[in-house]
């Protein structure tokens, strides 16, 4: 039989998704699976965008411009000049979801060999498109003890090698929730200059930022004009994931034009995810206001009765919708598991992402995972529940 690439073998497993073979066997058991584990939220997508699928009256569903419908980077560039970010639509190019955005990024700005310092824990695509582009993922790890707060500048600088071409960070943070301020960008920008690397900027999570804290988009600092990618998508902040529409936005030309190439050879954005993903962009504020009041209290909520089971630690997110908890448990892998396949609270259980596939170093998160704040409060008061349960009966807890 013929090999499989290495670069296949070397893949890794999704943290989010290797799962729902066993949370399927759980249900088909008769149990009520929460899920926790990825970030699909419950939240209604704008109706804008729904009724503008609906009065599509398109005869043809045909190839787009590969760089997306000027309409729609037109009315994107516009979104972002609203927060005070001067790009122009030429500085956009529409892909299919943050994840394409994320990969031609990478295979226009790395050599295979190059190296990527990201700080961890990080969201686990990220390594699977570094595999896919060739490059070395150089991780720098945040600590849950320091609420996952962005490492010291020295530490990033301390990795920086002849081979080091870039820094990538996502803010406001998947999977921690971490908000990073002002300062700690400009800090970046600082070594991004120095040694002319680039700074990628994954800020899907932009809109959700809570106890006033406010998102600084890395295209808001000055003299790096030239070296910040900026990540966007449309799946978490009007709730339509399956539309599968992202963004490369950068005022380097030659990136974009070489981004293009890319997206030449995949044809063309998706037809209607498009069309909703423009009509989008016009959802009044009222419905951004419901909303962040809304993951507001999902948060306080799960974050505040996890921090009552003993031996469990959750930071408090500033921003996204997800928290990063440490349990006492042996290891979050078998943990995640043992939920699904053994362990049943009122004939319920919970699926929940184990963190050990969200750092790069081995060892790290064993003893924490990752949950989305993604289902009403009813949902995840009876996830909490399932989830103090299960502690007490987990067969190999681990006490301090």
């Amino acid at each position: 039989m013929p090999k499989i690439s290495e670069k296949g073998l070397s893949m890794p497993s999704s943290p989010i998704r290797k799962l729902v073979p066993l949370a399927e066997a759980a249900k088909r058991a008769g149990r009520k699976v929460y899920h926790l584990n990825i970030g699909q939220p419950d939240i209604s997508t704008p109706q804008v965008a729904l009724d503008a699928i609906k009065s599509c009256e398109a005869t043809i569903v045909e190839y787009g411009h590969s760089a997306g419908n000027e309409s729609f980077r037109r009315g994107f560039a516009r979104y972002y000049q609203n927060m005070g970010v001067d790009v122009r639509h030429e500085d956009i190019l529409i892909t299919t979801g943050g994840s394409e955005a994320i990969l031609f990024a990478f295979m226009v700005c790395f050599n295979p060999g190059d190296e990527v310092i990201i700080p961890e824990p990080f969201y686990a695509n990220y390594w699977a498109y570094a595999i896919e582009a060739g490059v070395n993922v150089k991780p720098i790890t945040s600590n849950i003890d320091h609420d996952f707060a962005l490492p010291p500048i020295e530490a990033f600088e301390r990795l920086i090698t002849p081979k080091t071409k870039g820094i990538f960070i996502s803010n406001p943070n998947n999977p921690t929730g971490s908000l990073y301020s002002k300062e700690d960008l400009e800090r970046l920008a600082a070594i991004v200059k120095k040694y002319d690397l680039y700074l990628f900027c994954d800020e899907a999570y932009r809109e959700f930022c809570y106890d006033g804290e406010k998102c600084c988009s890395a295209m808001q600092l000055n003299g790096v004009d030239n070296n910040v990618v900026l990540i966007d998508s449309v799946s978490k902040r009007y709730s339509m994931c399956g539309a599968r529409e992202g963004a490369i936005i950068s005022k380097n030309k030659e990136l974009i034009a070489t981004a293009l190439k890319f997206g030449q050879a995949r044809l063309c954005p998706p037809f209607y995810g498009q069309i909703a993903a423009e009509a989008a962009l016009n959802t009044p504020q009222s419905y951004f206001d419901a909303v962040h009041h809304e993951y507001v209290e999902r948060r306080n909520f799960l974050v505040g009765e996890l921090n009552k089971i003993e031996g469990v630690y959750c930071p408090k997110p500033k921003g996204a919708f997800y928290a990063m908890a440490r349990l006492p448990i042996d290891d979050s892998d078998k943990f995640a598991s043992w939920l699904l396949e053994e362990f049943s609270y009122k004939n319920q259980t919970v699926l929940v992402a184990p963190g050990t596939g969200f750092y790069f170093t081995l060892g790290q998160g064993i003893n924490e995972v990752r949950l989305a704040y993604v289902l009403k409060i009813d949902d995840l008061r009876n996830a909490v529940e399932c989830l103090k349960e299960a502690l007490k009966t987990y067969p190999r807890r681990k006490v301090e």
